[in-house]
């Protein structure tokens, strides 16, 4: 073996164990889209389905909150509308009238067995600095429809809470519950986003804007793993064509 190709051993080890961990990173990304998909399919089915009765305070608190996610529920209370609070979202593709930058209204629900239950009645927009004129919830015992969600987790990038303004920013019970102070104890670890029945005549809140929304990016990931395994593969062999030519 010439001194050219035998400099091009420990390179062209060192190429291919980059290549195949970049290789191997893109087959488990395909697999995670699988996963993915399959997940996103079974939770769509899952939202299709006849509603059920909304879980006890026990019941709910024994799930697994991955598996009673995105269960269509019914539930009947009675609604605390001063306890009402807002939680910034922006609504893209609305199904009413209303959509872009606004506020889910929350209003806790309090069950027969005197549970508290957090319902999002649905989204307001913002006319300029401040919110849309909104109706009050129904008075008395109402029954309403919806779809069962977890709470909802504070991410990295969530902004502060600004009670200041009334305004929260993840639809998480317990932090609704102590901003609003209700008995912690009492809160059932869910909320229910209600369906469109809920909508006032009014108009707003705008109920039923409920959006199945898994983020599915790992396409993406294993083509950009695959790509940066063809390009090492690409630069060592340039390296060691011109390695080979120069006799090296």
């Amino acid at each position: 073996m010439n001194p050219a190709a035998r400099g091009l051993i420990l390179p062209g080890v060192a190429a291919a164990i980059v290549v195949a961990i970049l290789a191997s990173l893109g087959t488990w990304q395909l697999r995670r889209l699988a996963w993915k998909t399959d997940l996103i399919a079974a939770l769509t089915e899952r939202t299709k389905a006849a509603p059920i009765a909304a879980p006890s305070l026990e019941a709910a608190r024994a799930a697994d909150p991955e598996a009673i996610d995105w269960t269509p529920v019914r539930l009947t209370g009675r609604f605390l509308a001063e306890r009402d609070l807002t939680v910034h979202a922006i609504l893209g593709e609305p199904r009413g009238r209303f959509g872009g930058p606004g506020v889910w209204v929350m209003t806790p629900l309090v069950r027969d067995d005197g549970t508290i239950v957090w319902v999002n009645r649905g989204f307001v927009p913002r006319r300029g600095s401040d919110l849309a004129p909104r109706d009050p919830p129904p008075p008395g015992e109402t029954t309403i429809t919806g779809i069962l969600r977890r709470a909802e987790p504070r991410g990295t990038h969530t902004p502060a809470d600004d009670p200041a303004h009334r305004l929260w920013f993840v639809r998480d019970p317990a932090v609704l519950a102590a901003a609003a102070e209700l008995e912690a104890g009492r809160v059932a670890p869910y909320t229910v986003d209600a369906d469109a029945s809920l909508t006032p005549a009014g108009g707003l809140p705008q109920a039923g804007e409920t959006r199945l929304s898994y983020p599915n990016d790992h396409l993406g990931y294993a083509v950009t793993w695959y790509g940066l395994a063809v390009s090492c593969i690409a630069v060592f062999g340039v390296f060691a064509r011109g390695r080979l030519r120069s006799g090296s």
